[in-house]
């Protein structure tokens, strides 16, 4: 259900390994990351060429998965990287420090040979860049870091490479360049302010609107993260699918993201099947970061789509067309029934007979009835 690309952070330490072919005059392709201590595997056609490389100290490796610094701003230290020679001829290297970055798919890589350093593996100087291991036997190489004194409070990701660079032949007779490389990782962190911070820049959210609404559809939620602190951040992601009123819908189970070094783009794409149309959708990104010491506050973002369920809307349409014409019909009906026939109808206040009145009485008698009588003079 997710695209992401997961960066282990346990284990035997990783280098990174490029094997690039080109035309004279060659140029060197971005490392890709190996396991240190794995030897490199062979160029197919040629002599197999094997070696590792591992933090090391004068007498021997000591143990340490990657160089791990915490250093102020104009310090100094040397320290060794190990180099075997796991091949059965001598073999020279070329040994130097670089730049780490993120890729677009979260993964760790280093520069390419031909691109310059200008972060932590520019500060790392080694007495000579070629060095020449005999057969089964390892060089324990020395190097220092200098901080310069206005660098940057944070974390600075690099590593030590040796490589190797190697002609070749192909099959239609071609001369072509091998640039083998393995590196062990270096982490920097340069004393000061740190700032872990890591924001969702953007959420977009589609939504395949099914015929059948009880069926569902798939909903497409894709998020953008950016580290903009200045420490290497982790954490995991889960995707929530809301409808009116906030009732939750779907939810994602949460997962792993990759090490993002300061500055690093990583984007993040789930679907998420059977879900209702409930005519208005939400999606809400929640980001619980991490750094390598604690735990960072949740980062939340949402977005929200329309998803009418148009099967109901038609038949609720049909309903209500339906129950229209039955009610104009039954209006009409009931205006028929209460209309009489003309000549039928008569003052409620008159009798038939109109030299009657209502009581039976001629109009005489009842003006006779009504009149007072005259009493004699002078009787009370």
């Amino acid at each position: 259900m997710s695209l992401v690309t997961l960066l282990s952070r346990t284990g035997a330490t990783l280098a990174a390994v490029l094997l690039t072919a080109a035309l004279a005059p060659p140029a060197a392709a971005a490392p890709t990351p190996s396991p240190a201590g794995t030897p490199a595997k062979p160029t197919p056609g040629a002599a197999a060429t094997r070696w590792a490389v591992q933090p090391s100290g004068p007498d021997g490796p000591t143990g340490r998965n990657y160089f791990i610094y915490d250093l102020a701003p104009g310090s100094t230290l040397t320290d060794h990287v190990g180099v075997s020679n796991l091949s059965d001829r001598p073999l020279t290297f070329q040994v130097y420090g670089t730049d780490a970055y993120t890729t677009t798919d979260g993964a760790f890589a280093l520069l390419p040979a031909d691109q310059a350093a200008t972060d932590v593996g520019s500060w790392i100087r080694f007495d000579r860049r070629s060095w020449t291991v005999p057969p089964g036997r390892r060089a324990d190489i020395p190097f220092r870091l200098s901080v310069p004194a206005n660098a940057t409070p944070g974390d600075h990701a690099g590593g030590v490479i040796a490589a190797i660079a190697q002609a070749r032949t192909t099959a239609d007779g071609q001369q072509v360049r091998v640039d083998q490389r393995l590196a062990a990782r270096v982490y920097l962190r340069v004393n000061g302010d740190i700032r872990p911070a890591v924001t969702i820049e953007s959420v977009r959210v589609s939504y395949d609107n099914p015929v059948n609404p009880a069926a569902g559809g798939d909903a497409v939620v894709t998020y953008r993260l950016r580290n903009t602190g200045n420490v290497r951040v982790g954490g995991t992601g889960t995707v929530a699918v809301n409808g009116p009123f906030g009732w939750e819908l779907a939810r994602t189970a949460p997962v792993d993201l990759p090490e993002l070094l300061p500055g690093a783009v990583f984007t993040v794409t789930e679907r998420i099947t059977g879900v209702p149309p409930a005519l208005r959708l939400t999606a809400e990104v929640d980001l619980a970061p991490t750094t390598v010491d604690a735990a960072l506050p949740p980062v939340l973002r949402s977005v929200a789509t329309w998803a009418p369920p148009w099967l109901l809307l038609a038949l609720l349409a049909v309903l209500a067309g339906w129950s229209a014409v039955r009610w104009r019909r039954r209006s009409t009906a009931a205006r028929a029934a209460g209309t009489k026939a003309p000549g039928t109808d008569a003052d409620p206040g008159t009798d038939a007979d109109p030299g009657r009145t209502t009581d039976g009485r001629s109009p005489a008698a009842r003006r006779a009835a009504d009149s007072p009588t005259d009493s004699p003079a002078g009787t009370p």
